[in-house]
């Protein structure tokens, strides 16, 4: 992994297995496990971008390390934990995804909260065309991103869609030029970084409830943190700066 600070209170985390076109072993994956941990325990960091090379984002799982593997191995790697890491994050996390984004490298990015995807990007599980299945999450962030009818037409046919055919079934955020997508990923990643921070952690924190349960529980999650955010200082700022036709100063 490499990381890269571009501004105040972002940071940019790159997977870098150039020859494996950034494919997890499981050093990659406990690597990228223990540093979600520590960015999201650390107060100067604000917000998580994700990003890989020109060629990949992800190019998928290393499967080198599943070619003698057995059902035993497979438990005892304990990969929901690492999953785990990512997707527990109470920071905004962008997924920058230019190149391939393959089996787990779709996965990883799709623990993100937003993903910006080059146009020409490659997403796909082709899990089933190796006799295996998806065992990152596909099966279920996929199918509440996109829907079970399109979901199951990429799991089943293991078919891989470009950035644009993401952005517009709702995989990816959006889809922008090859030479953007770092750029638009950072300037977002600034504006949430300079943004009201209690505020963005109590909207991803309600929207991630909110897929977990029903409808009802969800929106009284969503009116306990509203009401909750009205003991915060950014709230009194964001009012009073509107009231006051003037930019907000948030802490």
């Amino acid at each position: 992994l490499l990381e890269e600070r571009p501004a105040d209170g972002v940071v940019l985390v790159r997977l870098h297995r150039p020859v494996a076109l950034n494919a997890l072993n499981l050093a990659l994956r406990r690597a990228l496990a223990e540093t979600m941990r520590r960015l999201d325990a650390d107060p100067a960091v604000r917000v998580v971008v994700l990003a890989g090379s020109a060629r990949a984002f992800c190019a998928g799982a290393d499967l080198h390390e599943y070619v003698d593997a057995d059902s035993q191995e497979i438990v005892s790697r304990d990969m929901g934990r690492l999953w785990d890491a990512i997707a527990g994050c109470r920071k905004p996390v962008i997924a920058a995804v230019r190149g391939h984004a393959l089996g787990g490298g779709c996965e990883v990015a799709m623990h993100a909260d937003l993903i910006i995807a080059s146009e020409t990007a490659s997403f796909g599980q082709p899990e089933v065309l190796l006799g295996i299945m998806p065992g990152g999450g596909a099966t279920q962030r996929l199918t509440r991103a996109v829907g079970k009818f399109v979901a199951m037409k990429l799991l089943l046919t293991g078919e891989r869609i470009d950035g644009r055919t993401a952005a517009a079934i709702g995989l990816a955020s959006e889809a922008v030029a090859d030479d953007e997508v770092e750029p638009r990923a950072l300037a977002l990643a600034g504006q949430f970084a300079r943004g009201p921070q209690q505020a963005l952690r109590a909207i991803k924190e309600a929207v991630l409830h909110g897929m977990d349960t029903t409808l009802s529980q969800g929106l009284a999650f969503e009116r306990k943190n509203f009401a909750l955010l009205f003991e915060s200082r950014d709230q009194h700022e964001g009012i009073a700066a509107r009231i006051d036709k003037r930019a907000p100063r948030f802490d």
